[in-house]
């Protein structure tokens, strides 16, 4: 990689950051897009997303991500947030429009757009289930329901947290009891059962394995480990399984293609998280 006076930069901006897969990802696909951009990894305190947001604009960046703790608190120095973001309240993705910033939320895009990549599957029609009531299940949940799913089911702990995400969905969202997993077409789970801690794997299950079986997709957004007990469970009962490698590709791709106005180099992108993973992602 060549770097110099006419190199264009991006960023992520967190706290923490240093553990971020963004760099790594996005100057794979400049690279592959043989595009003279640079993407780097700024660790920025809580309270100054907005002075983050300035600096963007001062310095000319090409393009911000956006991660813990500011994906809300970076709005209020955005020209205008897109309606997911808005929806939402986080943006995790700014980029230009003219001379005007734009707050994107990519995450419930790359989810649907892995769907459709590794399973060929479209969720139009389909009757789904999200697990969790967090950040990313709410945009699986409103994202499903815009790309046409006939059901939305969320099952969380906290009934009124889990409304508030379903509400998401408008009128085909709603709280479901975890017995509706059997009746699902899609399964996915939002939440942190099932991951790595302390470098070694966990058998904790998000949800009853005999609910799983043959011709459900199950995705778990978790991707350390990449296969985890509840894909391990859902693949012996005949399901299709996915990790949340793809999503985090595709939800890149959709800020790369803000940023520069071109396709994303997916297999680059994904070859490129598949280095520092354990073993290949399994799709």
């Amino acid at each position: 990689m060549r770097v110099d006076a006419t190199t264009k930069v991006a960023a992520v901006i967190g706290d923490p950051v240093t553990h971020s897969l963004s760099p790594r990802i996005h100057n794979a696909a400049f690279a592959a897009a043989g595009l003279d951009w640079v993407y780097a990894a700024f660790t920025v305190r809580a309270g100054d997303a907005v002075g983050a947001v300035h600096a963007m604009r001062t310095l000319g960046l090409g393009g911000l991500s956006v991660t813990m703790p500011h994906k809300a608190a970076v709005i209020e120095g955005l020209d205008d947030v897109e309606p997911d973001a808005a929806a939402l309240g986080a943006v995790n993705c700014i980029a230009w429009d003219g001379e005007r910033l734009v707050g994107a939320n990519t995450d419930g895009e790359g989810f649907v757009a892995g769907l459709r990549a590794d399973h060929g599957l479209d969720p139009d029609g389909t009757r789904c289930v999200v697990l969790g009531a967090g950040g990313a299940a709410r945009a699986v949940v409103l994202s499903l329901a815009r790309a046409g799913a006939a059901s939305v089911g969320v099952v969380n702990r906290t009934r009124a947290t889990a409304e508030a995400a379903a509400a998401l969905a408008g009128g085909v969202g709603g709280v479901v009891d975890p017995a509706a997993i059997a009746d699902a077409d899609v399964v996915v789970n939002a939440t942190p059962v099932g991951m790595q801690r302390d470098g070694a794997p966990t058998d904790e299950l998000p949800c009853e394995p005999g609910l799983l079986h043959e011709g459900q997709v199950v995705v778990d957004l978790i991707y350390h480990p990449l296969r985890t007990r509840l894909l391990e469970e859902a693949e012996a009962r005949g399901a299709a399984t996915s990790n949340g490698v793809s999503m985090l590709v595709h939800q890149a791709g959709a800020a790369f293609e803000r940023w520069t106005g071109i396709p994303a180099p997916l297999e680059a992108m994904r070859s490129a998280v598949a280095e520092v993973t354990e073993g290949s992602p399994k799709s």
